[in-house]
């Protein structure tokens, strides 16, 4: 590609011009690593002029493993009989909820395998056990786990939400998302709902006010046109509904896994990371991901359009099966982000600042 199509693509970043599918494929191909960089931190800059960088203190709280997805890239479920399988008793439950508390957590993030035995109303009596206890933000249920429930209680996907709502549920995480392309997952995870229907639930919660997450994992069997295809996805039903909060991109983890192949490096990482905030022009935020990369990479990724560092994550489970064990306290966190000259606000799942230790409100917005 010539340099003057390349500054034309830089000139349309740079006066907030939204790209097409061509710029993008373009600028992902061709562009220098360290003017991606550049670009990225503008569009962040944009969006966030202000000096903080934000956190969330969460657990992640995998209430089963037990899982028929069988999805290639997993390294953490177990199938129905097959030995280590779990489903956490409330007892155990609450007990990572207080310890959460404890620690000044304000959400939790609960997930788990497509159990093939528990109904609906397993998932409703544990929101509400939540709830009749503990005053947490319950971050819970990825799309394709709320469309198993839908198959498994034969009904539709808006009946699913609208009781696990009315039950406790206060948002819903990215998760599942892999590559929203069906030719790459009916590779990686053929027993998964499709790219539609992973879109169909987050528009339909959306549609029913609540707000979600959106994920990639990349770097497993699929290709860059795949993953640009990913973001448009996303932009489209981010333009329809504002759903969105953020954005979270993370790399695949292969060992312990089915799919072999070398992880992903750093710098291919921080490339996918500043054309994802180039090219998401209407998610105010993205997340840097210290679990999968490690927290200097994560600390870069904060000059790469990333303008938040993801949850404390006080215990993970998932990456960890795959051999990846980095650990940050909320302490660790706020040092990472104040060492790289930016200032650390612990946020809720909405983006709002939660009271710091000195007194601060709880009322300011996050977003820019």
């Amino acid at each position: 590609m010539g340099s003057t199509e390349m500054d034309g693509i830089i000139a349309k970043v740079e006066s907030r011009e939204r790209l097409g599918m061509d710029d993008a494929r373009h600028l992902y191909r061709s562009g220098d690593f360290h003017e991606l960089g550049r670009l990225a931190h503008i569009v962040r800059l944009q969006k966030h002029p202000e000096p903080y960088v934000t956190y969330v203190v969460d657990r992640n709280i995998n209430y089963s493993n037990i899982c028929v997805c069988g999805c290639r890239f997993c390294a953490f479920y177990r199938a129905p009989d097959q030995p280590g399988g779990y489903v956490l008793s409330r007892e155990e439950l609450a007990q990572k909820i207080e310890e959460t508390l404890s620690l000044g957590g304000t959400q939790i993030l609960m997930q788990g395998g497509h159990h093939p035995n528990l109904p609906l109303s397993f998932y409703e009596e544990m929101l509400r056990f939540i709830k009749d206890r503990y005053s947490i933000h319950i971050h819970a249920f990825s799309p394709p786990e709320i469309a198993h429930f839908a198959r498994l209680e034969r009904c539709d996907v808006p009946t699913v939400i609208a009781r696990l709502r009315a039950a406790g549920l206060d948002s819903i995480p990215g998760g599942g998302a892999e590559i929203l392309v069906d030719s790459v997952r009916k590779r990686v995870s053929p027993n998964k709902c499709s790219a539609h229907e992973w879109l169909d639930v987050m528009e339909e919660a959306h549609r029913q006010g609540m707000r979600t997450t959106a994920t990639m994992m990349f770097g497993h069997e699929e290709e860059p046109d795949d993953r640009l295809e990913h973001f448009f996805a996303l932009r489209d039903l981010q333009d329809r509904t504002g759903g969105f909060t953020a954005f979270i991109p993370w790399a695949f983890q292969p060992s312990n896994t089915a799919i072999s192949r070398s992880p992903e490096t750093a710098v291919s990482y921080l490339r996918l990371l500043a054309v994802s905030r180039i090219v998401l022009d209407n998610f105010d935020n993205l997340q840097a991901s210290w679990v999968t990369m490690g927290p200097k990479v994560a600390q870069l990724a904060l000059f790469f359009g990333a303008n938040d560092f993801g949850s404390t994550m006080i215990e993970e489970n998932v990456v960890a099966a795959a051999g990846v064990h980095f650990r940050l306290s909320a302490e660790e966190i706020r040092r990472i982000i104040e060492g790289a000259g930016f200032v650390a606000k612990q946020r809720t799942m909405a983006y709002r600042f939660v009271e710091s230790e000195n007194g601060g409100s709880n009322n300011s917005s996050a977003q820019g």
